[in-house]
């Protein structure tokens, strides 16, 4: 008995958004086949910044969790967390949950992103947080303002007053650390 290839129906096209978790979004390019180690394979071309350019083998999308933008439900379920009243902080030490948060962070999880910075917002000492908790932070706010702008296809500095809008942090505030 022959064992049938099985061909992956692409569900990408050239010019989708899509969210790579470890980077976040970006637009695919093009669809292309290349030779890589000798072996012809086709790959996604996708441009996450002015940057960073990724060629992602398509029988490898699925592996590295490669999704196509969240969906508009997905988006209230993260502002739903960022309008929610805060919880109680965790007693941990603080490497541990820096770590959590990366982790997070590097899910491309939107609902996760706006846990981060819900948990790491505080209204009233913002000012006084450690440098890495406003680096995380910042980092967080990035993540969820650059796929909220290929959502809703805005630019990425005014897609970051909507989530830092609900945690009622001045925008300016936050736009220095980023």
């Amino acid at each position: 008995m022959v064992k049938s290839k099985k061909i992956s129906k692409l569900k990408f096209t050239k010019g989708d958004y899509v969210v790579y978790p470890s980077y976040g979004p970006g637009k695919i390019l093009a669809i292309k086949k290349e030779i890589i180690n000798g072996k012809r394979i086709q790959v996604l071309v996708i441009s996450i910044n002015k940057r960073v350019i990724l060629r992602v083998p398509v029988e490898k999308i699925k592996d590295l969790g490669l999704r196509k933008l969240s969906t508009a439900n997905r988006l209230k379920d993260a502002i739903a967390v960022l309008k929610a009243k805060a919880k109680k902080k965790k007693k941990t030490m603080w490497s541990r949950r820096a770590q959590e948060y990366e982790t997070k962070i590097l899910s491309g999880n939107l609902v996760s992103i706006a846990e981060v910075l819900k948990e790491l917002y505080k209204k009233d000492s913002f000012d006084e947080s450690s440098f890495s908790e406003k680096q995380i932070y910042a980092s967080a706010l990035d993540r969820l303002a650059r796929e909220l702008a290929a959502m809703k296809k805005l630019d990425k500095d005014t897609a970051t007053k909507e989530p830092v809008s609900y945690t009622h942090l001045r925008a300016h505030e936050t736009l220095r650390y980023l």
